[in-house]
């Protein structure tokens, strides 16, 4: 199975949190298929919004959530 990195960001209603506030407007960067890919496409997003404190980028390492027992 792929190592699947999901990256997507959007409005939070707390900078420190993931609360995101308008599910409907998230912003999905892409799916990589390794961490190293994916933080460089995350890198890239975030640096476009790093004056607006309220938009938060994440990685989401799909591959754990979907094989959680996995090494």
């Amino acid at each position: 199975m792929s190592k699947l990195h999901l990256v997507f960001g959007g409005r939070v209603s707390d900078p420190q949190g993931l609360d995101f506030v308008d599910l409907s407007n998230l912003d999905v960067v892409g799916l990589f298929p390794d961490y190293k890919s994916a933080e460089k496409a995350w890198r890239a997003a975030a640096q476009r919004t790093v004056d607006d404190a309220e938009m938060k980028y994440v990685v989401v390492h799909l591959h754990k959530l979907l094989q959680p027992d996995a090494a």
